[in-house]
């Protein structure tokens, strides 16, 4: 019975609408105001010195006592008007890799005249981004989501808040934008060493070596360049390795599913397997990507890295989207 009438008393009071597309104008039936608690004492004051001035007939004490709460009255609204009418889009959110913070970018237009001051964007309370926004121009607010688990994270209700000029109100208003930032799985932070390539179908195993095609990672042996030796790797606690090359070009670098420990469960795999994605690109070799039910051909470059980890995201989920806690009541 209580959280039925909480849920319908938030739903009366905020109006929540779900994530919206397009541009948010903030008209003045969704921006909220209430005292700070700087405020509440502010008002408490001018209450004491009321009753002084009444208690004594002090003719300067009102005098004084209705200035503050002119000032007040000024302040109140000038909160407001700081957030009211402001235009709000969604901006871009930069893949992450699990257990990092996700940031999603709100760009904040002024169509007025005025320029608006000390506009704070945060999400749950955990974490401000403020800015100023001149007039007739935009700014971009900035809000931290924790990424927990890999996949799609949705930014959920963010909340765009202001206490100027006078910190005695706290004027804000709820923004759910369509926005969503894709979660890496985390690179496993002790992982075997890249797997040997494979030969192209046809073609015999390759003969030679040069400096041509990486052929894979072996244990470092006494008198091996250190120019080969894969320091990515040893900083991972890995230990010495040596970078192989193959003159070959019809080898082929796979980074597949099936050839990871049978005794490692789905999670850890695309953790390895992430942490593989990350030292082919570093390597500057071309890979591709076999998943059950997916692969991705070989290729190389930022593009190919970037298509691969978001591969490893989705896996298993590609339609679910992850979303951050709900602060709406039960």
């Amino acid at each position: 019975m209580y959280a039925a009438l909480k849920r319908h008393l938030y739903t009366w009071i905020f109006r929540p609408r779900g994530p919206q597309t397009g541009v948010i104008v903030l008209s003045q039936r969704r921006v909220f105001i209430l005292p700070t608690t700087q405020g509440v004492v502010f008002g408490v004051v001018l209450a004491v010195m009321l009753l002084g001035s009444i208690n004594y007939s002090l003719s300067l004490g009102f005098v004084l006592t209705f200035l503050l709460g002119a000032m007040g009255l000024n302040a109140m609204i000038y909160t407001f008007r700081n957030v009211a009418n402001l235009r709000i889009s969604a901006g871009r959110a930069e893949p992450v890799f699990a257990g990092d913070k996700a940031h999603f970018a709100v760009i904040i237009d002024n169509p007025r005249d005025a320029d608006r001051y000390s506009l704070g964007l945060t999400k749950d309370g955990a974490g401000f981004s403020f800015t100023d926004v001149p007039a007739h121009a935009s700014s971009t607010a900035t809000a931290s989501v924790q990424a927990a688990r890999r996949g799609l994270l949705r930014a959920g209700r963010l909340t765009l808040f202001t206490c100027y000029p006078l910190g005695l109100f706290t004027a804000w208003s709820y923004l759910e934008l369509e926005m969503s930032c894709i979660v890496y799985p985390r690179p496993a932070a002790s992982a075997p060493p890249l797997p040997a390539p494979e030969a192209s179908a046809g073609e015999g195993p390759s003969e030679g070596r040069g400096q041509d095609d990486f052929a894979g990672l072996r244990q470092y042996q006494p008198g091996d360049s250190l120019r080969h030796v894969a320091w990515k790797a040893a900083a991972r606690g890995q230990g010495l390795l040596t970078k192989q090359f193959s003159g070959n070009a019809q080898t082929r670098l796979w980074l597949d599913w099936q050839r990871l420990p049978r005794e490692l469960d789905v999670e850890a795999r695309l953790s390895v397997l992430t942490r593989w994605v990350l030292d082919a690109h570093a390597l500057g070799v071309a890979y591709g990507l076999r998943l059950p039910g997916r692969s991705i051909p070989i290729a190389q470059g930022g593009a190919q890295r970037n298509a691969c980890l978001e591969a490893l995201a989705l896996f298993g989920s590609e339609n679910e989207i992850l979303q951050s806690p709900d602060p709406r009541p039960a």
